[in-house]
């Protein structure tokens, strides 16, 4: 493996360890500060819509420049507005003013740089010779590691330091990713433009751009499955865990076992990411589809049953693996069949959904518990997930998962390809290369 996946997987792993710690961290500081749990709420509602509307809008920008350079500035970003805060709190001193500030600053840089990662993804493919599946999977392993390491290491940092420092800490560790993330060749970054007419990007409005991409995902079947995928699981996921599993926790009187629940979760995406680096080339992706499809339905089932808790924690873990080996296999998917001048603007705008399904959750499970009760509310939750079963199964995009089957079925403005190309309207398609290929199924 050379330098390329290694520098790309070892900054990505840095990033986020340092958005989990500051998750767990940075509310902590808040309340110390300002003695309010509606302090630290209103830090986080401050800060969604902003991260939303960021990750709708910078896709233009991932889109015009260099992807290494927007991940690396998107880092920086997010190391400054943490930092700023024990800068400020020495100078003039920290209110709830000031959080709200810095949690904006910063929320322009997570979902954008999220969207910088994603879209740099097809190059380290190329450039770091490594098999999409095996770089997915590392990937999907390690976000799994941060998630199990960084509430950990921010509760052993909020013990034994003060707040403003475990704020350094935790900026330190988004500057080290950006510094990573420089050892990556900058040609590695390069947007690839449209052929024939690699001057027509750059020349359209961002407006016009934006618009283009949006339509390129409304007309995708693959993509619109995909993404109802993604949102579903985003959705149900983080109601469970902000809110349906610590309330019965509560009820039971075992508060304490929902951080070894979310570790399962974590040690189980681990588990799944790491087994779809090392045989994910083997077998059919269908078959890898409706495995990790069936192991996140059956897990789902076990957790919202809320039987016991054992029976929570085993359903926990066979969610995370199932999603583990799910996750990677979709981002080997989208690697393939997103365009890379689009890239930015497609992906920028299914984190942003994303980001805003998880809120979406939370509320809709307040709204049910305190309705119907914890058991209805988690019922629901499992009928949800039936959304992305039924889509699963039956989308007719999601049953060509080859590589040879991209063209299948491709959309306008997708083409289905790892190539970026262009139709001519005809069902064929010129590549980068300036060659002519036709497109099965046009």
């Amino acid at each position: 493996m050379n330098v390329v996946p290694v520098a790309y997987l070892a900054s990505t792993l840095l990033s986020l360890l340092g958005n989990s710690i500051a998750g767990v961290a940075l509310p902590l500081v808040v309340l110390q500060v300002t003695g309010s749990a509606l302090g630290a709420g209103t830090v986080a509602a401050a800060t969604a819509l902003p991260a939303v509307a960021a990750g709708l809008l910078m896709g233009v920008v991932i889109d015009r420049v260099n992807r290494r350079t927007a991940s690396v500035v998107t880092d920086l970003v997010s190391a400054a507005s943490v930092a700023a805060l024990p800068v400020i709190d020495m100078v003039a001193g920290l209110d709830i003013g000031w959080f709200v500030l810095c949690g904006v600053v910063g929320s322009l840089g997570d979902v954008p740089g999220m969207t910088a990662r994603d879209a740099l993804l097809p190059a380290v493919v190329r450039h770091g010779r490594l098999e999409a599946e095996r770089l997915l999977g590392l990937r999907e392993s390690l976000s799994a590691l941060a998630l199990l390491l960084g509430p950990a290491a921010a509760g052993t940092l909020m013990v034994l330091l003060d707040g403003s420092a475990v704020l350094w800490v935790t900026a330190a560790t988004s500057a080290a990713a950006a510094l990573l993330t420089l050892l990556i060749p900058r040609e590695v970054g390069a947007v690839r433009t449209a052929a024939g007419d690699p001057g027509a990007e750059a020349a359209a409005g961002g407006w016009a751009q934006l618009r283009e991409g949006w339509r390129a995902l409304g007309r995708s079947r693959f993509l619109l499955a995909v993404t109802t995928l993604s949102v579903v699981a985003g959705l149900v996921l983080a109601a469970l865990q902000g809110l349906v599993l610590p309330v019965w926790f509560t009820l039971v009187d075992r508060p304490g076992m929902l951080g070894f629940v979310l570790s399962a979760l974590a040690a189980g995406m681990l588990l799944g990411g790491g087994v779809y680096a090392a045989v994910g080339t083997r077998g059919r992706r269908r078959v890898w589809f409706l495995v990790g499809l069936a192991g996140s339905t059956a897990g789902f089932a076990v957790v919202v049953s809320l039987a016991s808790v054992g029976a929570v924690l085993v359903g926990a873990f066979v969610v995370g693996v199932s999603n583990g080996l799910f996750g990677a296999l979709l981002g080997v998917l989208m690697v393939e069949r997103v365009p890379d001048r689009m890239r930015g603007r497609i992906m920028g705008t299914q984190n942003a959904v994303l980001t805003a399904a998880a809120p979406l959750g939370i509320v809709v499970a307040a709204l049910l518990v305190e309705g119907w009760g914890v058991e209805v509310a988690a019922i629901g939750l499992g009928a949800v997930w039936l959304v992305a079963l039924v889509v699963g199964v039956s989308a007719r995009s999601l049953r060509r998962l080859e590589p040879d089957d991209a063209g299948e079925g491709s959309e306008p403005g997708t083409q289905g390809s790892t190539d970026d190309g262009t139709d001519d309207g005809g069902g064929r398609v010129r590549d980068d290369a300036g060659h002519e290929r036709l497109v099965r199924g046009a």
